[in-house]
């Protein structure tokens, strides 16, 4: 009797990509190329996207701009990708606001980071957590990411905040899979791996999707890893992953990720500048060496 393989639920999608938000030479937004590039990953595979997270240089955007978009992205990749908007900040009263605005302005979902620099208690997590979570009727992606935000959420506060209803799922940054493997076993929340070296083996180990950086340039090959994971074929998605490797040690092994994805983008001609605002600032001369070297490699430029 063949054996029936039932994927598994994923209420922010399978294959999502932390978008670039891309700017004009003089700094200020350029959402006509924001909304090109947005199409161009859902039509390689993409279904969903995330817009004012790390790598789109959420920090430095305003509230007018990142409303207007998940507005125009929305409504140019319609129902054919989730957006997700980041509703990130250490004031809770501020997290809100931007909560309540990217659901105005037609998001599917919010990404909420632990509050960074203040380092609050176990405790603070979790309230500052659940007002944001009850502040919309969105489902709510937490994003632990310890190395940015100088505090880990504990497997105890993932289990008080997985009794929220709208809290449904976690992209982890930590690079700790084995404590990951704990706290998927003791709650229902859905896994993303928000670290592209460790894709594969977070696929493995039950996350059930992925919100990548390196996807700007890969994503029809992240849709191949996740749709062989999904087949059970896991010799075919060790293959995929170890094709991918260049590609993930070029973007995320040395640069910042934005900084990186941005002057690929602008390489292979996807995106017509690279600007960043403070205080982030372009790849060095040898990162841009390399980075070259190995998209010619991959056939992309």
């Amino acid at each position: 009797m063949e054996e029936t393989i039932t994927k598994p639920r994923r209420t922010f999608g399978s294959v999502g990509v932390a978008m670039v938000t891309p700017f004009f030479e003089d700094g200020s937004l350029d959402i006509d190329t924001a909304v090109s590039l947005a199409v161009s990953l859902v039509d390689q595979g993409c279904d969903s996207l995330v817009l004012s997270g790390t790598t789109g240089e959420a920090p430095t955007t305003h509230q007018p701009e990142k409303d207007d978009l998940v507005r125009e992205v929305k409504k140019a990749v319609g129902s054919r990708a989730l957006i997700i908007a980041g509703a990130g900040s250490n004031d809770t009263a501020h997290a809100v606001r931007m909560a309540r605005s990217a659901q105005a302005c037609g998001a599917d979902g919010l990404l909420v980071v632990s509050p960074y620099y203040s380092r609050p208690s176990q405790e603070g997590i979790y309230q500052h957590m659940c007002a944001i979570a009850d502040s919309t009727d969105l489902p709510v992606l937490l994003y632990d990411i310890p190395g940015r935000t100088g505090v880990s959420i504990e497997l105890d506060t993932f289990k008080r905040l997985n009794e929220h209803p709208l809290i449904k799922g976690v992209k982890d940054a930590t690079g700790n899979i084995g404590a990951a493997c704990i706290t998927m076993r003791e709650t229902d929340l859905e896994f993303y791996s928000g670290d592209d070296v460790l894709n594969l083996p977070w696929l493995m180990s039950g996350a059930v999707g992925v919100i990548s950086v390196t996807g700007h340039v890969n994503a029809p090959a992240l849709r191949a890893l996740v749709e062989a994971i999904d087949e059970g074929d896991i010799h075919k998605a060790r293959d995929i992953f170890y094709q991918q490797i260049p590609i993930n040690n070029a973007i995320m092994g040395g640069g910042q990720g934005a900084v990186m994805a941005k002057e690929a983008l602008k390489l292979i001609g996807v995106i017509p500048s690279a600007t960043l605002r403070l205080p982030l600032v372009g790849a060095s001369r040898s990162q841009l060496i390399a980075l070259v070297d190995v998209l010619r490699s991959e056939g992309l430029m």
